[in-house]
C-alpha cells in the first residue's frame, strides 16, 4: 500500500510531495505483496517464502486553523493488493482517528474534520491497515505514519516579564548597556518566519535605543543628568515574519532611573554668616547651626564640617548632624563679654565619599565666613574654685571656724555679694555662714563615729540683682579624736577540753574600736594587774591586735567547775591612749581526740548512762540469743564423740592437729606440750585427753616440767633443730605445725584476778584511743580520777 498526498501548498511542500511519491512510487514498482506460499510434494520438505511489504509509511501535512467549509484532504493510502474492485478496506486506529480524522474504507482517502492548532498538539501518530473486505484478513502489516500540524501566523511576540523597571547611573557613556529584553512567540521557529522576532523603541527617543536582533537597550546619550531628569518611560516593540508588512507585534514598558553619583560638590548659600551668642550659654551647649546644599542623594551628599580658620578655634567646636547635614556649633569654653566682644570662623563643607571619575568637576567642598557677637548679659557672682573640701575637728566646740568661700560679681559693675547655705536639701543646719565674709562656723558638737562628711550648697548673689545666684558645693570632713575606748570584736563562746594540755591555745580573740585608723587599731591585750595570778588560764598578746588565750595546767572537769571567768584589758594606740576591761566566759567540755567538742553539760554524764526502754529490750535479746547459742555450743560438744586413743593412723601423713581450746594459762591438763615433739618419740606418752594419768615423775617428766617453764618459742625452735638433725624422722616430707600466739602483752593481764584491792594509780587517758566503743569506759574512768585527784 502506498501514502499520497495532495497537501502540497508551497514550494517546500511540492518538493516534499514530489520526493515522496517517487520515492513510494519507485519502491512500491519493486516491491509486490505475495502471500506466503506453501507446497506439499512427495520427497521434498516445506518450503516457506519470505512475505515483503507492499506499502510504505510516510508523514502527512496538516494546515492548522482551517476554516473552510469542507473537511481538509490530508493524504490517501494504498496498497498494492488493492485491483479497484472494492475488496480492499482500509481502517485507520491511533490518535484523532474517527474524531479528528477520517478515512474512506474503499479509497484511503483521509480527511481532517476540526481545525487544528499547531501550539496545542504539533503531530498526530496514526496507524493504518488494509484487510480483506470479505475474510477480515489483513492484506498488509500494520503501518505507522504521522500527520504533523503545519504552522501559520497566528501567534503575536509577547514579553513574559514585563513592564520592567531598571536603573542606570547618570553620566554613563553612550552605549551603555541597560536590560536585555526578550519576546517570545509561540509559532513553529523551524518553519517559515512566524517566530522570527524583531526589536523597535517606539518610545525613549533619543535617549535609549534597543538591538533589532537581541533586544538589549543601551544609553544614546553622552552625560545624562538625574539632576536634571531622573525616570524615563520606554517603549519596546517586537514584531515577528523579521518586521515584514503582514507580521504580529507586541510591546513592553521599560522603567529607567537614572542613578545619583557625586557629581555635584556642597555649596554654601552664603559666603558670610552672623550670629549672636549671650555671654551666659553654657559651656556645650550648641549655639547655632550652619548648611552647605548638595544637589547629589544619599551618600553621595554626605558631608562634614571644620573651623579651619579663625580667632575662635579653642573656643567654638563644629559637627555634623548626619540626618539633617548640617553643622552644629557648640561652645567649648564659657564666654566673657567683658573680655572679648565677637569671634570670627572660617568654617568649611566637604564631601566625605569622593568620585574621582567626576573629580575635573570639583572641588567637592566649599568655605564660608562666620562672624560671632558675643552678647552683655547680668551674670550671677563667680566662685573662686568650683567646689571647696573643709575639714573640722570633733567635738569641737560650737562656733568653731571650718572655713570661709569666696565670690565676685563678674560683670563690670563689680556689684557686692552676699552668702547663704542653701537648706532645701533638709540638712540639720550644722553650720551656719557669715552673709558678707562667706565664713562657715560650726553650730553643733560634731560626732566623726555619728557622721564622718558633711555636704553643704553655699549660693552667693549680688545686692542689686538678688534673683541672680550662683551654688557652689561645700564637702566639710570630720576629723578624728580618740574618744572611743577599745572594746571585744564580739561575742566570744570559749570552750576548753577536759583533757587539755598546758600552754595549748584554746581561741583567739580580736577588738574593735570606733575610732579613726591613727586613734584606733594598735591593740594592745593584757590581764588585769590588779587581780592574783589566774592559775588555769593566760592571755598572749600576738601583737597583731589579735590575742590567744591559753590553759596554765592539764586537765579540766566538768563536774567539779563547768565555767571559768576570765577578766582581760585592751588598749587603744591613740594619744591619749584609752583602755577598757572585758570578761570572757570559758565553758569546759568533753572532746574527742582531734579536739572536737561531744558535750559541754554537765547533766549530759548522767543522762547518757540511763538507757531507754528500747535499748534495754534489744540488750536483753542480745544477751538472750547468746546465752542460747553458748549452751547449743556445750550440747554438741558432749554429743561429740573422740577416740580415746590416738593411732598411728590418725597421724595423716605425720600431720599432728590440735582441737583442744584448753582452760587458759594454767590449766596443764588439756594441752600436753610434749605433743609438739617428734609423734614417734611421744607415742608412748599417748593417754586419754579427759582422764589424767597417775604416772610418776621419771627424769623425763622433769624435762617436760622444766621445758614448760621455757618461753614456747624458743622450745619451738629447739625441736625444730632437733627434727632437722634427727635422723629416725620418716625418709618423706612432714608438715609440723606449731601455733605460737607470741610473748605476753606489755599491759600485762586485764583480769580482775591479778588487780590489787587498793586504789590504782594507773592513768586510764589511753582508753580515749581505743574508738568510740570504750568512749562510756574512758568516761567513767576519768571522773573516777578526777573525784580522786580532787
Amino acid at each position: 500500500m502506498k501514502i499520497t498526498s495532495t497537501s502540497c501548498i508551497c514550494p517546500v511542500l511540492v518538493c516534499l510531495c514530489f520526493v515522496q511519491r517517487c520515492y513510494g512510487t519507485a519502491h512500491h514498482s519493486s516491491i509486490k505483496v505475495t502471500r506466503n506460499q506453501t507446497k506439499h510434494i512427495e520427497g521434498e520438505t516445506e518450503v516457506h517464502h519470505r512475505p515483503k511489504r507492499g506499502w510504505v509509511w510516510n508523514q502527512f501535512f496538516v494546515l492548522e486553523e482551517h476554516m473552510g467549509p469542507d473537511p481538509q484532504y490530508v493524504g490517501k493510502l494504498h496498497s498494492n493488493s488493492d485491483k479497484g474492485d472494492g475488496s480492499v478496506k482500509y481502517i485507520l486506529t491511533g490518535e484523532g482517528a474517527g474524531t479528528i480524522f477520517i478515512i474512506d474504507d474503499t479509497t484511503g482517502d483521509i480527511h481532517s474534520t476540526k481545525s487544528l492548532d499547531r501550539e496545542q498538539k504539533t503531530h498526530y501518530v496514526l496507524h493504518a491497515q488494509a484487510i480483506d473486505r470479505r475474510t477480515n484478513k489483513p492484506l498488509e502489516p500494520e503501518s505507522e505514519f504521522i500527520i504533523k500540524v503545519q504552522d501559520i501566523n497566528d501567534n503575536a511576540p509577547k514579553f513574559t516579564d514585563g513592564p520592567y523597571i531598571v536603573t542606570v547611573p547618570e553620566m554613563s557613556d553612550m552605549g551603555t548597556s541597560v536590560l536585555q529584553v526578550t519576546a517570545t512567540d509561540a509559532d513553529d521557529p523551524t518553519y517559515g518566519n512566524s517566530a522570527r522576532v524583531v526589536y523597535s523603541i517606539l518610545q525613549g527617543q533619543p535617549y535609549f535605543s534597543v538591538d533589532p536582533k537581541t533586544g538589549v537597550i543601551r544609553t544614546a546619550l553622552h552625560n545624562m543628568d538625574r539632576e536634571a531628569r531622573e525616570h524615563y518611560s520606554v517603549v519596546i516593540q517586537a514584531k515577528d515574519m523579521a518586521g515584514q508588512v503582514g507580521g504580529l507585534s507586541g510591546s513592553t514598558t521599560v522603567n529607567i532611573t537614572l542613578t545619583d553619583v557625586n557629581d555635584n560638590p556642597p555649596r554654601f548659600p552664603q559666603k558670610h554668616y552672623q550670629l549672636y551668642v549671650p555671654e551666659s550659654a553654657q559651656v556645650g551647649s550648641a549655639v547655632g547651626k550652619i548648611k552647605a546644599n548638595d544637589a547629589d542623594t544619599g551618600s553621595n551628599a554626605d558631608m562634614t564640617y571644620s573651623i579651619i580658620n579663625g580667632d575662635g578655634i579653642g573656643i567654638f567646636s563644629i559637627s555634623t548632624d548626619k540626618e539633617t547635614r548640617e553643622g552644629i556649633l557648640s561652645l567649648k569654653k564659657p564666654l566673657n563679654y567683658e573680655k572679648k566682644k565677637s569671634y570670627t570662623l572660617t568654617i568649611e563643607g566637604a564631601n566625605t565619599h569622593l568620585d574621582f571619575r567626576f573629580s575635573h568637576l570639583g572641588p567637592f567642598k566649599d568655605a564660608t565666613m562666620l562672624k560671632i557677637i558675643v552678647g552683655d548679659v547680668d551674670e550671677p557672682p563667680l566662685f573662686s574654685m568650683p567646689s571647696y573640701v573643709m575639714e573640722v575637728y570633733e567635738n569641737a566646740k560650737i562656733g568653731t571656724v571650718v572655713g570661709t568661700v569666696l565670690a565676685q560679681d563678674p560683670d563690670s559693675a563689680n556689684s557686692l555679694v552676699r552668702y547663704f547655705i542653701d537648706h532645701s536639701g533638709g540638712d540639720d543646719r550644722v553650720f551656719n555662714i557669715d552673709a558678707n565674709s562667706g565664713t562657715i562656723r560650726t553650730t553643733k558638737v560634731l560626732d566623726r563615729e555619728e557622721t564622718p562628711w558633711y555636704n553643704i550648697t553655699v549660693a552667693a548673689s549680688e545686692t542689686d540683682n538678688p534673683g541672680l545666684l550662683s551654688h557652689v558645693t561645700v564637702g566639710i570632713r570630720v576629723l578624728d579624736v580618740n574618744d572611743n575606748p577599745p572594746e571585744l570584736a564580739r561575742e566570744y563562746d570559749i570552750v576548753v577540753c577536759e583533757n587539755s594540755k598546758p600552754g595549748q591555745v584554746i581561741h583567739t580573740i580580736s577588738a574593735t574600736d570606733k575610732d579613726d585608723f591613727a586613734n584606733g587599731p594598735r591593740f594592745n591585750f593584757f590581764l588585769d594587774e590588779r587581780l592574783s595570778v589566774n592559775p588555769n588560764f593566760t592571755l598572749k598578746d600576738n601583737e597583731d591586735n589579735t590575742a590567744s588565750i591559753l590553759t596554765r595546767r592539764r586537765r579540766f572537769s566538768r563536774t567539779i567547775q563547768d565555767v571559768y571567768y576570765l577578766p582581760i584589758m585592751i588598749s587603744d594606740g591613740g594619744i591619749p591612749s584609752l583602755s577598757s576591761s572585758s570578761t570572757l566566759t570559758v565553758r569546759v567540755c568533753a572532746c574527742e581526740r582531734d579536739g572536737r567538742v561531744r558535750t559541754c553539760h554537765a547533766e549530759a554524764f548522767l543522762s547518757s548512762a540511763g538507757l531507754s526502754t528500747g535499748a534495754l529490750i534489744a540488750i536483753l535479746l542480745c544477751v538472750v540469743i547468746l546465752l542460747a547459742i553458748v549452751v547449743l555450743f556445750i550440747t554438741l560438744r558432749r554429743s561429740k564423740k573422740e577416740p580415746l586413743i590416738i593411732s598411728e593412723e590418725d597421724v595423716r601423713e605425720n600431720v599432728v592437729t590440735y582441737d583442744d581450746e584448753g582452760g587458759g594459762e594454767e590449766d596443764t591438763e588439756a594441752f600436753d606440750i610434749t605433743a609438739l615433739r617428734n609423734p614417734s618419740a611421744a607415742e608412748e606418752l599417748k593417754y586419754r585427753r579427759d582422764i589424767r594419768p597417775e604416772v610418776k615423775l621419771t627424769p623425763r617428766h622433769q624435762t617436760l616440767s622444766t621445758l614448760e617453764s621455757i618461753d614456747v618459742q624458743e622450745f619451738i625452735k629447739q625441736k625444730l633443730a632437733e627434727a632437722d638433725l634427727d635422723p629416725s624422722v620418716p625418709p618423706y616430707d612432714s608438715l609440723q605445725t606449731y601455733a605460737y600466739e607470741g610473748q605476753r602483752s606489755e599491759a600485762g593481764s586485764i583480769s580482775s584476778l591479778d588487780s590489787a584491792t587498793t586504789q590504782s594509780d594507773q592513768d586510764y587517758h589511753y582508753l580515749g584511743d581505743w574508738g568510740p566503743e570504750f568512749k562510756k569506759l574512758a568516761e567513767l574512768y576519768g571522773e573516777i580520777e578526777s573525784e580522786r585527784t580532787t
